[in-house]
């Protein structure tokens, strides 16, 4: 059930006008991370971690040398319906109690195209440390549309969605297996 991931802007990593390596941060309240799974081949359910923290350290003149890490709590898992979070924070599942934290640190980049790119990295969850791949589309870099009326948003922003799948068993999460885990990341990252 997991990750950033990110967090998690990788994919800002693609090509883009600024002449220095710079360091983002994920703004809050403008970044997801979303999770859904199968339940049983009946239906889909989802969910998503509310807190995310990631970091994005990229030089537009050499994306694929750049590298993002995201913190993910796990206590901040909302699915809408209060049983279902209680039973997947639970020892059963995700056991929030012993594992609070979910992490992404990246280990590669690979530039797939103009706005894309796959960010190879190693994700924990459950104290079980695994390779993943998230496949990424940078959608925006550089200043904020709404920089020029909102104080807020001045300066320069990275934005990115990204998608991965994992076998939450891999990760020792779960007695059985309810498919894999499809993880939807969407995040704005402000430049420090």
């Amino acid at each position: 059930m997991l990750i950033k991931i990110a967090p998690l802007a990788a994919a800002a990593l693609l090509a883009a006008p600024a002449a220095f390596a710079a360091t983002y941060k994920t703004d809050q309240g403008h970044s997801e991370v979303q999770f859904s799974w199968s339940h049983a081949g009946v239906s889909v359910q989802s969910g998503e971690f509310t807190q995310a923290e990631g970091t994005l350290e990229i030089d537009p003149e050499n994306p694929e040398a750049a590298s993002l890490n995201v913190t993910i709590k796990t206590d901040s898992l909302a699915t809408g319906f209060g049983p279902l979070d209680d039973h997947i924070s639970s020892a059963d599942f995700l056991e929030v109690a012993t594992y609070p934290e979910i992490t992404f640190v990246s280990t590669s980049v690979e530039k797939t195209g103009e706005n894309t790119a796959n960010v190879t990295g190693d994700l924990t969850i459950h104290g079980t440390t695994k390779p993943v791949v998230l496949e990424t589309t940078m959608t925006h870099f550089g200043p904020h549309p709404l920089g020029g009326a909102i104080e807020y948003y001045q300066g320069d922003w990275a934005a990115f969605k990204a998608s991965t799948t994992i076998d939450h068993q891999a990760f020792g999460v779960g007695g059985f297996s309810t498919g894999p885990i499809t993880i939807r990341i969407s995040t704005e990252m402000r430049a420090q």
